[in-house]
């Protein structure tokens, strides 16, 4: 599954809008259904749009199973 069907898929399920997705990220509406559109997230993108969903990225280790929680870094000041 891409990024967009993704966040969109989450989007649904948590009912957020893309006006409220976007303030959060501190981007306009249309920047944000621009990158939707085009689904031209950067990975750092991704995870920090999945931490305001409340989510988790991980990636699991296919010879051992261990999952590594991929967290975006914060600013300083925020």
């Amino acid at each position: 599954m891409s990024a967009t069907k993704t966040i969109k898929k989450i989007m649904l399920d948590k009912d957020v809008t893309v006006k409220f997705l976007a303030e959060k990220l501190k981007i306009s509406p249309q920047v944000l259904s621009n990158k939707l559109y085009r689904d031209t997230f950067s990975y750092k993108d991704y995870i920090t749009i999945a931490n305001i969903l409340g989510c988790d990225v991980k990636t699991i280790s296919r010879d051992s199973n261990i999952e590594y929680i991929n967290e975006c870094e914060e600013k300083k000041g925020e």
